[in-house]
């Protein structure tokens, strides 16, 4: 069984007990790290394909070191102008064995739980009615509101944008860009 994995920015083909080395992870020597970018799992014949990633998927790896790599020399020269720079390069690296491959039934992360149970209040408290006062310090009011509601838009992510605007019965929001959402959603 193998998958294909993104890690810090770059793409790996990893298999049970493979050690690989990446760029620099946060964490001390020992720590288990799990990666959930899993963009294919292959056993045998059963190929998975995310799109971009495999839901539910996940790699387990630990931390076995923390290494710099080789050094890259970096010579710049202009002929005939007497310009000549040498420069040298070393990437930090971690070593990681990787110890497991779950295509299916992984746990979410805690901070993408606490973020989902946040967003509903902050939804509720701009769907809330207005109260029908017909005074001149109605407006005011509501002016304050749209205020919040347009510092608390440019926060949302687009996917929370257009759930918004799908609410409010505005069209054509499959193609907007996050500005055009904030805007579309103030003029409502």
């Amino acid at each position: 069984m193998y998958a294909i994995v993104e890690i810090a920015g770059q793409q790996f083909k990893v298999a049970k007990d493979q050690k690989v080395f990446v760029h620099r992870l946060a964490g001390e020597e020992g720590d288990n790290v799990s990666f959930d970018k899993v963009l294919l799992a292959a056993d045998g014949d059963n190929i998975t394909l995310g799109a971009p990633a495999i839901d539910g998927a996940q790699v387990g790896a630990k931390i076995r070191r923390h290494l710099k790599g080789d050094k890259v020399i970096v010579f710049k020269k202009k002929r005939r102008k007497g310009y000549r720079v040498k420069n040298g390069h070393r990437q930090s690296l971690t070593e990681i064995v990787i110890e497991s491959i779950v295509t299916s039934g992984a746990k979410k992360s805690a901070p993408k739980a606490a973020t989902k149970k946040a967003e509903p209040k902050v939804e509720k408290e701009a769907k809330a009615p207005a109260p029908k006062a017909e005074t001149k310090a109605a407006p005011k009011k509501e002016a304050a509101k749209t205020k919040a509601t347009t510092e608390d838009l440019s926060t949302k992510t687009v996917a929370e944008l257009k759930e918004l605007a799908k609410a409010q019965g505005i069209s054509g929001i499959s193609s907007m860009k996050k500005a055009e959402l904030i805007e579309a959603l103030q003029g409502k």
